[in-house]
């Protein structure tokens, strides 16, 4: 029996992380493109901000199993600021990472699902692709950019049977997360541990999530169970943007 192939951006930890462990168990072969090797998936090393780069390990893995079945797009970076705190560098690193790296794996895997007239794109947003948050300018511009890709993405390759969709995060105990908290206690000055028990009081559900729990959402979201659904962003965020 021939396996499915699923390509996964960012996926030596965190959310990307337990996306490749979720698809291993499912029988997939899974590609791991990032800048340093994760414990699982097969490592493609890609900066996916350099388009020649993406190409690259695309073509490596087409040589390799001749299929792309479920792309998902996952890489991301997180910066707080104000847009007077955003230089003009750190915008430009934002959005070369969260929105040009889904738009150069996107453009290098839609020929291929096209040929194949299947696939499935799944797009790890944020609750930031439907709400502001404060002190969050660049990084709340890059989520939602990335939910109108997938909405025109779904809509301009439906014909090829090629559906396209986001999940959305809201506060996951990923390192990213762990990262933003300790900058802002730097920059503020606040107790972790305080934090820490601030952010699950914010959610309804009285708790940060956690990255298995959107990696299932991603999985479904792969699978025929989910058949019908493309251009949505689907929400795993505790309650927090029902607020």
């Amino acid at each position: 029996m021939v396996k499915k192939v699923a390509v996964v951006t960012g996926g030596s930890k965190g959310i990307g992380l337990a996306i490749i462990n979720k698809f291993e168990s499912e029988s997939y072969r899974v590609y791991n493109l990032d800048l340093e090797q994760g414990p699982h998936g097969e490592f493609v090393e890609c900066n996916v901000s350099q388009a020649s780069q993406v190409d690259h390990a695309i073509s490596t893995i087409m040589e390799q199993e001749g299929r792309i079945d479920v792309l998902l797009c996952n890489a991301g970076i997180h910066y707080s600021g104000t847009i007077e705190e955003t230089s003009e560098a750190d915008f430009d690193r934002v959005f070369a990472i969260n929105v040009k790296g889904a738009y150069t794996l996107i453009k290098a895997t839609i020929p291929i699902m096209k040929r194949q007239e299947h696939g499935v794109i799944v797009i790890t947003g944020s609750d930031q692709s439907m709400i502001a948050k404060h002190n969050s300018f660049a990084y709340n511009l890059s989520k939602h950019a990335l939910a109108s890709i997938a909405k025109t993405t779904a809509l301009d390759y439906a014909a090829y049977n090629i559906r396209a969709n986001v999940v959305c995060p809201g506060t996951i105990d990923t390192p990213l997360y762990q990262n933003a908290i300790d900058n802002y206690c730097a920059k503020s000055g606040a107790n972790k541990e305080q934090v820490h028990k601030e952010e699950a009081a914010m959610q309804p559900l009285g708790r940060v999530g956690q990255p298995e729990e959107v990696a299932e959402l991603a999985y479904f979201l792969a699978s025929d169970k989910a058949s019908f659904i493309t251009g949505s962003l689907q929400m795993i965020d505790g309650g927090y943007t029902t607020q």
